[in-house]
């Protein structure tokens, strides 16, 4: 397996890479806006809170909970590319007053403590090295009471064909996943109390259907820009029959939490 920094690195520059759009459409986790409009629900966002969005990509989590919920956001992600991206797009839609960006590792999140109402962390918790300091980083930026919400893959006891453990499936949001009782048992020691959970498996099932359809379209229709973006076709089509027969085979899964700050 690959080392902590290589797997940051990694993942860092392949979702700052115009290949991820390309793959990956407009929404970058299972279950697109609507079930981040779902995890928005179950916070109880209200009009006025503040809000942490950790490995917050190219922002879209961000801007969508700003317009709709009427919430002030500090993006957090480890891609400077993409954190100049994020700005750049939420200045052009307007929100750069109620939406901000960081440069920061979820690990030292760069945020003051005891600040925030919510932290929300579309998955990328199972693509952190050490995951229990990332979840102590969310109990310490949040006000007493304030919650977490987490959606994010799983995997069952079994663990995963070594196929999926790879850094390719690592940068996947594959190969470090845990089961859902390990990620309520790292926030639990990081003083959270879960206070509910969901699993949500058609959505990771519908994303990878969708990865599938839309490289093999691509292949067809613009292959030259496939690979001049670094997408190698056979190897994502190689690691969506992978997933597809490991989600299959109840071996992977999807799950929203939430858990409360004691």
């Amino acid at each position: 397996m690959t080392s902590a920094d290589e797997a940051k690195a990694c993942c860092a520059a392949s979702y700052g890479n115009d290949a991820v759009a390309l793959v990956l459409g407009e929404s970058y986790h299972p279950g697109g806006l609507a079930l981040t409009r779902r995890l928005a629900d179950r916070l109880q966002l209200r009009s006025g809170q503040s809000v942490v969005d950790v490995a917050a990509g190219p922002g879209a989590t961000a801007r969508l909970l700003a317009t709709e919920y009427d919430v002030t956001v500090d993006g957090v992600d480890l891609g400077e590319s993409t954190v100049t991206t994020a700005r750049q797009t939420t200045m052009e839609a307007g929100l750069s007053e109620r939406v901000r960006f960081h440069s920061g590792d979820a690990e030292r999140i760069p945020l003051p403590s005891s600040r925030f109402d919510a932290v929300v962390c579309e998955c990328a918790f199972c693509t952190f090295p050490d995951k229990a300091t990332a979840a102590a980083e969310f109990a310490r930026v949040l006000r007493p009471g304030g919650k977490v919400g987490i959606t994010d893959v799983t995997i069952t006891d079994a663990g995963l064909p070594d196929e999926l453990r790879t850094l390719a499936a690592w940068v996947a949001c594959i190969a470090d996943a845990k089961p859902l009782t390990e990620y309520s048992r790292i926030l639990g020691d990081a003083g959270f109390v879960v206070t509910r959970t969901e699993q949500h498996d058609d959505a990771i099932a519908r994303m990878v259907e969708q990865i599938d359809a839309r490289v093999r379209l691509l292949r067809m229709t613009a292959g030259k820009r496939l690979a001049d973006a670094g997408v190698d076709v056979d190897a994502v089509l190689r690691y969506c029959t992978l997933a597809k027969q490991a989600i299959d085979d109840g071996l992977i899964g999807y799950a929203l939490l939430i858990a409360e700050r004691r």
